[in-house]
């Protein structure tokens, strides 16, 4: 029997309908809700009567704006809540679903029977906590006498919630030690690529001969990896390996050491003509390396799409399996390290072959938006049975 279509209350601190923020993970999930859950309404962002602070946060540059908004919005809590029961008492919703924002749950009690979701890549003090977190300096050092009034605020949050959907065991573990949460309410369904299915696998095969094609993607050089990752390349090519290097998304600040580094500062997937050239980059390469400290990585799920596996390091939510779609290397990991790898599979052309078989099954299997909907759909339904809606 299929399940019937939910009225659902979509909360965020920003609205899905923007495809650029949060990595373009908040349009997809608002999109796959859509497409497969029910009739989904986004509730405004509105702070009420504390409307204008949160104007005037937005005038502020975003390293104060990103960092200081949420923890405004925590402590604006009374107030803002109060605008979103009245958004909820204009309609009668099967669902309150908020992604990413957890803050935007601040003080927020349902005005009737209802389930709640919430679904974000991680938790504020989970990240701060983490090797992820304790990887980048922190930017307002005072805001570490918040913390404890932060962990506390999460805990009061998240325990209140229905379900928790969480993308991969790091951040379902992480909340689950931190908040004291059940198994019942704290769920991993794994996110989906930000890029539509491009079907089936390109036949890349993987020959000693010739130029190995590796791709890089990041807006930030340093974040996601790229000095290793050129110093990976130089010493395949030192090794007698005609590696070549594709990096989207940024301009190193350093002088590339050769032609056989292209650089593509910036593409838009929005954009028909950077969407065609994306998709010749995936579908070129051999692998997509980044040695990036990630709670996620958006793009990982879309080189699986491609078939196109990844080597990357193991933190985080990292959705890269062994030998399944790629390999994570764990923390520590040298150039040297990543570019064994790659050795490996310049010996076994076969054994690659078979990688990239498996690469594009685990998107297909789990790491697409429709699969998140429909077991995202499943979840909501058991809950609106168990409270008898």
């Amino acid at each position: 029997m299929e399940n019937r279509r939910l009225k659902i209350a979509y909360l965020c601190d920003w609205t899905p309908l923007d495809r650029n923020l949060y990595s373009g993970g908040n349009a997809r999930i608002y999109d796959a809700l859509c497409e497969h859950v029910g009739e989904v309404t986004i509730l405004p962002n509105s702070w009420g009567f504390a409307e204008p602070v949160r104007r005037l946060l937005h005038k502020m540059p975003d390293a104060i704006n990103l960092r200081a908004r949420w923890r405004l919005h925590l402590a604006l809590g009374r107030i803002i809540a109060q605008g979103v029961r009245r958004e909820l008492l204009r309609n009668r919703y099967d669902v309150l679903f908020t992604a990413y924002s957890f803050q935007s749950l601040a003080r927020v009690k349902p005005p009737y029977p209802m389930v709640t979701a919430f679904t974000a890549d991680a938790t504020p003090t989970g990240y701060k906590r983490s090797e992820i977190g304790q990887s980048f300096d922190n930017y307002m050092s005072l805001s570490r006498l918040l913390d404890p009034l932060i962990l506390e605020a999460e805990r009061r949050i998240f325990s209140a919630q229905d379900l928790l959907l969480w993308p991969a065991e790091w951040q379902k573990q992480t909340a689950d030690e931190l908040f004291g949460l059940k198994n019942a309410q704290s769920v991993i369904v794994p996110w989906g690529a930000n890029i539509d299915d491009p079907g089936a696998a390109a036949e890349v095969s993987l020959d000693p001969k010739q130029p190995l094609n590796l791709l890089f993607i990041g807006r930030d050089w340093f974040a996601k990896g790229g000095p290793m990752v050129l110093e990976m390349t130089e010493k395949l090519r030192n090794d007698g390996v005609d590696a070549r290097l594709s990096i989207v998304g940024c301009t190193p600040p350093v002088v590339l050491p050769g032609d056989w580094v292209q650089v593509t500062p910036s593409l838009d997937k929005a954009k028909p003509g950077d969407l065609a050239q994306l998709n010749a980059l995936y579908r070129k390469a051999h692998f997509l390396v980044m040695a990036s400290f990630e709670s996620w990585g958006f793009a990982f799920c879309e080189a699986s799409a491609y078939g196109l596996p990844s080597l990357c390091l193991k933190t985080g939510g990292i959705p890269v399996k062994d030998g399944v779609n790629g390999h994570a290397l764990a923390p520590g990991s040298t150039s040297e390290d990543f570019a064994a790898v790659l050795h490996r599979y310049l010996s076994n052309p076969t054994a690659y072959s078979a990688l990239r078989q498996t690469t594009r099954r685990e998107f297909e299997a789990h790491l697409n938006w429709d699969a998140w909907a429909h077991r995202v759909s499943e979840l909501l339904h058991e809950r609106l049975a168990l409270k008898g809606l």
